[in-house]
């Protein structure tokens, strides 16, 4: 039997909040190239703090969703890349920023139209 994400305390909420956040949807979309150094991701993901960024990339590393490969060398290089489980993510997470995109007129349409109505 599949877990039910409408119980309280099934764990696929959890897993839920981490692909519900926006920076892991954008972390994700990021990495769906192939792999990136944490500046990179950085720069891409315009808004994000380094603290926010570093919990967020190690969160996606636990969760399975990510490897983080360090390299010895000077200055060190680490990069971060999506594991298979992290590329199937990026496959849904994909068809999400499509939609955003294709239906961002509609939404804004939306609330300028209940914000005149509620004002």
């Amino acid at each position: 039997m599949l877990p039910n994400p409408f119980e309280k305390e099934c764990p696929t909420r959890q897993i839920l909040d981490r692909i519900g956040d926006r920076w892991t949807v954008l972390i994700i979309l990021t990495l769906a190239d192939g792999p990136r150094r944490f500046t990179d991701i950085g720069k891409r993901v315009e808004g994000i703090s380094q603290k926010v960024l570093t919990q967020t990339l190690q969160s996606l590393v636990r969760d399975g969703m990510l490897t983080r490969t360090a390299y010895a060398e000077i200055p060190p290089r680490v990069e971060y890349e999506l594991t298979k489980l992290g590329r199937n993510l990026a496959e849904t997470v994909a068809y999400l920023d499509r939609w955003a995109r294709e239906h961002i007129d509609e939404v804004i349409k939306a609330r300028e139209a209940y914000d005149g109505v509620n004002a």
